[in-house]
């Protein structure tokens, strides 16, 4: 199974290749597709990784205590 890291490896690596316009269209479209999956795969996996993170809050007692991390707030 590949890694968030691999997968971002990858990703630059064809976005190089793609600034690069030295390649057919073919490939291009090709490289483009292969990258689009490899975005969908991080975001996948970064969706994974913040539904298992938490954060240590403090309450005004100074108890601490854990929540969700959520993004939105």
């Amino acid at each position: 199974m590949k890694s968030f890291e691999d997968s971002m490896k990858e990703l630059r690596e064809i976005v190089d290749k793609l600034q690069s316009g030295n390649l057919p269209l073919e490939e291009s479209i090709k490289l483009f597709q292969e990258g689009t999956k490899l975005i969908a795969f991080s975001h996948k996996k970064l969706d994974e990784i913040q539904k298992k993170v938490k954060i240590l809050v403090e309450d005004e007692n100074g108890k601490l205590t854990t929540k969700d991390f959520d993004t939105e707030d």
